[in-house]
This record gives C-alpha cells, sequence and structure tokens, in this order.
C-alpha cells in the first residue's frame, strides 16, 4: 500500500514520525505535541494500524548484552528458480532476509555470537539448503547507524 494524499495528512505525518521515535509515548503526549486531543489521537492511531500504515511495535534490545554483537550480511547464489526465501528466514540468528538482483539472490542480515558461530552457520544452516551454489559473507566490524525509521517527508 502507497501513502498518498487523500489516505494521510500532515498530523498523520507527525504523528506516525513521534511514533517512530519512541513508540511507548503516551497519547496524551502524543496530543499535547500535536495540539490535539488525546482522543482524536487514540482514534487517528488505529486508523493508521486498520490501514496497515503501522504494522506493529518493536522493542529494541541490546545484542551485546545477550551475547549476539556480531553482524555479518551473507549473499546466497541459488540455483535455477529456487525460491528459498521461507527456510532462510528460519535460520536463528537471521534478521532480515532479502529476495535481491544482481549476481547473488539472496542477502541476509545475520547477527551471532562469534566468528565460530558464523562459520558453523555457514556450513550448518545455510550450505545444506538444496539449491544454494555459492555463499559469501562480509563482518561488520562497526556500527555506524541501523535503524528501521523511514523518511516521511516526501
Amino acid at each position: 500500500m502507497t501513502i498518498d494524499e487523500r489516505t494521510i495528512d500532515d498530523v498523520d505525518l507527525r504523528i506516525l514520525e513521534i511514533l517512530q521515535e519512541k513508540a511507548r509515548i503516551p497519547n496524551a503526549e502524543v496530543a499535547r505535541q500535536v495540539g490535539m486531543a488525546p482522543s482524536a489521537i487514540l482514534e487517528r492511531i488505529r486508523k493508521l494500524e486498520q490501514q496497515g500504515i503501522i504494522q506493529g511495535y518493536e522493542v529494541r534490545l541490546n545484542p551485546a548484552h545477550f551475547g549476539q554483537g556480531l553482524v555479518a550480511f551473507v549473499q546466497l547464489k541459488t540455483t535455477g528458480s529456487v525460491d528459498i526465501g521461507v527456510q532462510l528466514s528460519e535460520i536463528p540468528g537471521a534478521q532480515e532476509v532479502f529476495q535481491i538482483s544482481g549476481d547473488s539472490s539472496y542477502l541476509i542480515k545475520l547477527r551471532v555470537t562469534s566468528l565460530q558461530e558464523l562459520g558453523r552457520c555457514l556450513r550448518e544452516d545455510f550450505a545444506v539448503i538444496a539449491g544454494v551454489s555459492d555463499i559469501s559473507s562480509q563482518v561488520v566490524l562497526d556500527i555506524l547507524k541501523e535503524t528501521r525509521k523511514i523518511k516521511l517527508n516526501p
């Protein structure tokens, strides 16, 4: 679903900006920032949820606290028209799975505990999937920016 002028207005955009910054903000505080009644804000948020514009709310945990500080990007090539997206999505540690254009077929953001676990995962989780013809990985040395926020102003 694309957002156009008829389905969303400037107030909705402001609400979405506020919620992207802090999803647990009380409706009364959103209302104060937007300059509307809390009941009106609640109704707008419910409509945004029903329209699928707001897909959900997540808690961002510190991966290092759970021993999962190593991030790697894995690229897979597949043979023929093999669709393995569901299998890739079920691999523990796979945070994001993309079917991509170019030389590779899939790009996976993987979060693991160590280089040893990365090696095990490449051998035991990725390489055993039927149709995988090539695997390459890049280890992230430093995370400079990581967000799920999207730009709301065109």
